[in-house]
């Protein structure tokens, strides 16, 4: 098992290289949770924490095995890490990716001096490429997160934050496959037991989950989550074996409620995080864990988000925050309708952004329409009240 002396080490040898990330306060963050830190690996040296573990490991091997080059398999993170550090000390690197990792990660991959090769299908579809070719070449595999030195690197981040705040309560940390929960519960626990370590997976991705609370090592047949960063369906032994001793709980968030999490930590933080490392975040304004009264740190473990898909995200985001919304309304298809529910909705401070007709529902009168609107609001409060108000003046909402 690791030891903290390892991970000392590891703190060690990336001292130059990993940038010691920012520890910031976020007191407005979650209501609720007024003493609240945010450990802002986002903007870590490639975007993303996973530098530590793979650097880490590169370093620790010897010369004849960086003559032969390194093999990895990554959703993107993990590869940036990989390219790097194989490069800084003269390795040659392949990374397999699956081809729906988002285009920024692979041509930064590439960017840092890594061969990518996309493979059809998820990150395990890589993974079991990444092997094959290790058998072919005999270049040392790098697993992204099932490996002592890998979970050693990753630990560092425990370190800097017992270093950095004093009486920490409570870490909550994304889990993937289980490397960084590993490391920094091992470096938490070992300098402060009393510390909660808390977990968060994908609702759509909850394999380390299921598996913790059963007691039991199992894989899960799917990953279906946007948060590409811990979208995995085999969580590793080394790390299943850690996160049993080390942590306390590990908890769940919706797709939906990383996207508001996201959306928060920009519009309140500044701050720009993928999926993975948004999802400590969600576990916390979505009350999935006993925080009130604590000092709290949430690992935002990486900021490497698809420009291409952000603006989904905010949408996504900005529905579950209650702060866009769409009604649907059965009128009698007459002169002074619209007016009427657009007169109501501002009265009550929304802003109307689209409005639609839909004359074709056959279960409709002839004489019937269905009315979307598309509405700017504050809060779900602001929402209700509307709905509330177009109910009493007689208007039938049916969506």
């Amino acid at each position: 098992m690791l030891s903290l002396d390892k991970i000392y080490h590891a703190a060690y040898v990336l001292k130059g290289v990993a940038r010691k990330t920012d520890l910031i306060a976020a007191p407005q963050l979650v209501p609720g949770v007024e003493d609240l830190w945010l450990k802002t690996e986002n903007l870590q040296v490639t975007g993303s924490f996973k530098l530590r573990g793979a650097y880490y490991k590169i370093s620790q091997l010897p010369q004849e095995a960086l003559d032969k080059g390194v093999i990895a398999c990554s959703a993107g993170n993990h590869a940036q890490g990989v390219a790097l550090a194989a490069t800084h000390m003269g390795a040659k690197s392949i990374v397999c990716m699956p081809d729906g990792a988002p285009i920024m990660k692979v041509e930064n991959t590439r960017r840092l001096g890594a061969e990518v090769r996309l493979v059809r299908g998820s990150y395990d579809d890589a993974h079991d490429e990444a092997v094959r070719l290790q058998e072919e070449t005999g270049a040392t595999f790098i697993h992204p997160y099932d490996d002592e030195d890998v979970i050693a690197g990753q630990g560092t981040i425990g370190l800097e934050i017992m270093d950095t705040l004093d009486d920490v309560d409570a870490v909550i940390v994304p889990i993937g496959g289980g490397g960084l929960i590993s490391g920094v519960s091992c470096a938490v626990k070992s300098l402060k037991p009393d510390c909660k370590v808390y977990g968060v997976q994908a609702a759509g991705a909850s394999a380390m989950a299921d598996a913790f609370h059963a007691g039991k090592w199992a894989a899960s047949d799917t990953a279906v989550t946007f948060a590409d960063g811990i979208a995995v369906k085999t969580p590793g032994d080394v790390t299943f074996e850690m996160i049993q001793k080390y942590v306390d709980d590990i908890v769940t968030v919706t797709d939906d409620e990383i996207a508001a999490a996201i959306l928060n930590l920009m519009e309140r933080q500044k701050l720009v995080s993928e999926g993975a490392g948004a999802a400590p975040v969600a576990a916390a304004m979505f009350h999935k864990l006993p925080l009130e009264g604590k000092r709290v740190v949430c690992v935002v473990s990486g900021g490497n988000i698809d420009v291409n898909i952000l603006s989904r995200v905010i949408n996504r985001g900005l529905a579950m925050s209650g702060r866009k919304a769409t009604l649907a309304i059965k009128l009698t298809d007459k002169p002074g309708q619209l007016e009427q529910v657009s007169g109501i909705i501002a009265a009550l401070g929304a802003n109307v952004v689209s409005v639609d007709y839909d004359l074709s529902d056959p279960d409709l009168p002839i004489s019937a329409c269905t009315l979307r609107v598309g509405m700017e609001t504050r809060d779900q409060a602001q929402i209700d009240a509307i709905r509330c108000e177009l109910t009493k003046q007689g208007f039938a909402i049916v969506g």
